[in-house]
């Protein structure tokens, strides 16, 4: 029986469940302090990874002994490669790099300890490694070598240089290091929460990214950018982007990159990249892709008043830069592995177990039959 005293809001829906330095959505998304705006427009995302993890914006000197430090440690153990080789080549990639997040915690020295500097070392490990494991298993899968990392490049160049084994050009690489940089950190986030109620635990920093990397993995939550590829595909043309979106709606199709639980007129993010498809998408040969998008976003708002999120642009402007639809979530991984880090920190700097209630519906108090008794 319900308590007439208790409120039960399903999925959690607009309930504070705890307290957060890292970002904030009210009055526009900031990481600690500063715009998503100002950040997209004049910082990298290796300066916005430092900011998540150490909580400020570095000096000239601290910033160029991260950059070195993420650069050292761009390497894998050769038993990655040797596990990833032995696998199907079907296996899903959010599965592959799980279990090589794993891997890793058994060759890092710190893997046991929550203390706040081991977490701080673990963490800028993992920013500098996943990318090797993405780009590993994308072209293990492909019947390619890995790529080695590069010291020279910065996080964006050195992830596609592995991917494609060549230097991508600048627009390639300022294209995803904006939208890394927006995908880094949002609050209390599904995965960003599940890696914090197992931070809650006391459990170890590998531990509670990878119980994240698999709420990543739930469509609801990942994979939305590839959803809107697929949609854009199944289109075709601009001809026909409304009557397939007015389609959609009579049959009660779900269509992914739009809404958000948050955002309910504009999500700042999607604005951000929608100008990074519109600029490309001449050179790309993909205007058609932006005039299907338009349409379809006019439709969605006007009927149902629902606009677009992040995923809705980031997944055309993934494949304008030559990325493969299969990449995007890991990719996504790749960035949010900071801010997960930075919650991880949290959680366990002023800790207490997250451990809520729930409202029982089951039935009333019963008798015990012995089993030979029981009809």
């Amino acid at each position: 029986m319900t308590n007439p005293t208790e409120q039960y809001y399903p999925g959690l829906e607009g309930v504070i469940a705890g307290e957060t330095a890292i970002s904030t959505i009210a009055g526009g998304l900031q990481y600690r302090g500063y715009s998503i705006q100002d950040l997209a427009e004049k910082s990298t995302f290796e300066e916005v990874a430092y900011l998540l993890i150490h909580g400020n914006l570095p000096s000239e000197s601290e910033f160029a002994s991260f950059k070195s430090r993420l650069a050292d440690s761009r390497e894998v153990p050769e038993s990655v490669y040797t596990l990833f080789r032995s696998l199907p080549t079907d296996a899903n990639a959010m599965d592959v790099l799980r279990t090589g997040v794993s891997i890793l915690a058994h060759h890092d020295a710190d893997t046991g300890s929550i203390e706040l500097a081991a977490s701080v070392r673990k963490a800028e490990r993992l920013l500098a490694a996943i990318p090797t494991l993405v780009t590993a298993w994308s072209r293990i899968k492909s019947g390619n070598d890995p790529v080695a990392p590069r010291s020279d490049l910065d996080f964006s160049a050195n992830l596609l240089n592995m991917l494609h084994g060549s230097e991508p050009a600048e627009v390639e690489r300022h294209a995803l290091d904006v939208s890394l940089i927006l995908y880094a950190e949002h609050e209390y986030n599904a995965s960003s929460f599940t890696a914090r109620v197992a931070a809650s635990t006391l459990t170890d920093l590998h531990g509670a990214v990878v119980a994240a990397i698999a709420a990543l993995k739930g469509p609801l939550h990942g994979g939305a950018n590839e959803k809107a590829v697929e949609v854009l595909l199944e289109v075709g043309s601009k001809d026909n982007a409304e009557a397939w979106i007015r389609n959609a709606f009579k049959t009660k199709r779900l269509v992914m990159g739009f809404g958000h639980r948050v955002y309910k007129e504009e999500d700042p993010r999607a604005t951000i990249l929608k100008r990074f498809c519109m600029e490309i998408a001449p050179e790309r040969d993909a205007t058609e892709w932006e005039d299907m998008a338009d349409i379809i976003e006019k439709v969605m708002w006007d009927e149902k008043h629902l606009p677009p999120n992040m995923d809705w642009p980031a997944g055309r402007l993934y494949r304008m830069i030559g990325l493969e639809t299969e990449i995007y979530t890991p990719l996504f991984v790749a960035s949010r592995i900071t801010g997960w880090a930075a919650h991880v920190i949290e959680q366990q700097s002023a800790n207490r177990l997250i451990r809520p209630r729930a409202t029982y519906v089951g039935p009333a108090a019963q008798s015990y039959v012995p089993i030979t008794e029981r009809e």
